[in-house]
């Protein structure tokens, strides 16, 4: 039996963002959300095609099969059409029987799992020879002329329908498109035969060309994004920020008090019932960071300069991959530790660079249950 293979252009080069294809969006790099999405629709083989060894290597790492795109296939002017045909003939050369083809676009962040995992259905069904991802719209759209002036496309200007008197447009999201990979090989086009639409929401429909887009798909990232499970196999916090509200009390010997929560408490005991290792790592030398994690029960780094390379020789020591690790921050120096886990979390209150960076941001700020309502969702599998 034929099998559906998700196909990824993921090229080096890029103009108006450089490097677009590994910019994290939610924590995570674009090609990676582009990969997890094929995944996630349940395909029987993720490609990715590229002709760069860091995008190679990061595919590779999260799961995907590396096709090497040749230096003219590469370039600006070449087609995103040529890039896939390229890699079904390199994967139908190992004898794969491909049947059809899911061409995901690393550059649209939200690429809709359930409506890919649909149009797969709908094309090995024969409803459909190609399937493109759109969303549902009732905009009136205008044109310029020449002379500045506007007139309306599709619609005339002196008559202003009610939206439920008018049949809604479509707008191609470019997130993926799916397709007959015989007949893809004959048109040598996304489109041929009978095309259907999978509607979308319009949310999907980010495409990322430029910094703004990328600002405003990395603020879009935790709403979307928002899943109700983590599923972490480890949990690393910060402390001042994270397990307090990041202010001290000051006695007159120079000691310090913090306030902490006792849920946060509690949390620690869930993660320890459910065999799930839990280290607070933090760049303060003080009595009261030894002090608190003492009494949760849980190892502590503290006076750590560099936390990712503490948070690299940890994860080596326990066996955890740091793609399966949760790591919960607030401030700017969270940020070396965050960029190398699976899950980079922030808190409520956190800097704006770590809500930027982060895959999700938790409702509650920091000293008041912040860790709890992480643990409470990395165990809600």
């Amino acid at each position: 039996m034929s099998i559906t293979a998700a196909i990824i252009p993921a090229r080096g080069g890029s103009k108006g963002v450089p490097r677009k294809n590994l910019r994290p969006v939610g924590g995570v790099p674009l090609v990676v959300r582009a990969v997890r999405a094929a995944q996630a629709a349940a395909v029987d083989l993720v490609a990715v095609s590229t002709d760069d060894d860091e995008i190679a290597a990061v595919a590779a790492e999260a799961g995907a099969r590396v096709v090497r795109r040749p230096a003219e296939l590469a370039g600006d002017t070449a087609t995103s059409e040529s890039a896939v045909l390229h890699a079904l003939d390199e994967l139908t050369a190992e004898r794969l029987d491909i049947g059809v083809v899911a061409f995901l676009q690393a550059t649209s962040p939200f690429i809709p799992a359930t409506e890919v995992r649909d149009a797969v259905a709908a094309v090995r069904a024969g409803q459909y020879d190609s399937v493109f991802s759109a969303f549902e719209s009732y905009g009136f759209l205008w044109r310029q002329r020449p002379d500045g002036t506007a007139e309306g496309v599709g619609h005339a200007a002196s008559h202003r329908p009610r939206r439920q008197d008018r049949e809604p447009h479509y707008l191609e999201t470019g997130a993926f498109y799916v397709f007959d990979a015989a007949g893809f090989r004959a048109a040598r086009h996304r489109f041929f035969g009978r095309i259907g639409i999978a509607v979308a929401p319009e949310r999907t429909a980010i495409e990322i060309d430029d910094h703004e887009q990328l600002a405003l798909a990395t603020a879009l990232a935790p709403l979307v994004d928002a899943p109700t499970h983590i599923p972490a196999r480890a949990v690393v916090t910060d402390f001042d920020g994270v397990h307090t509200d990041d202010t001290a009390l000051i006695d007159q010997d120079g000691r310090e008090l913090v306030r902490v929560s006792r849920s946060d408490g509690m949390a620690a005991g869930l993660l320890r019932a459910a065999g799930i290792p839990l280290l607070i790592l933090s760049t303060e030398t003080n009595p009261v960071v030894r002090a608190r994690a003492a009494k949760l029960q849980t190892p502590v780094r503290h006076g750590v300069t560099d936390k990712a390379a503490a948070l690299r020789d940890w994860a080596g020591q326990v066996g955890i991959a740091l793609a399966d690790v949760a790591y919960l921050g607030n401030d700017v120096n969270d940020l070396p530790a965050m960029a190398l886990v699976g899950w980079p979390i922030a808190v409520a209150d956190a800097h704006p660079q770590v809500r930027a960076r982060a895959r999700i941001v938790l409702d509650r700020t920091g000293g008041s249950g912040a860790v709890r309502e992480l643990v409470d969702r990395v165990l809600a599998g």
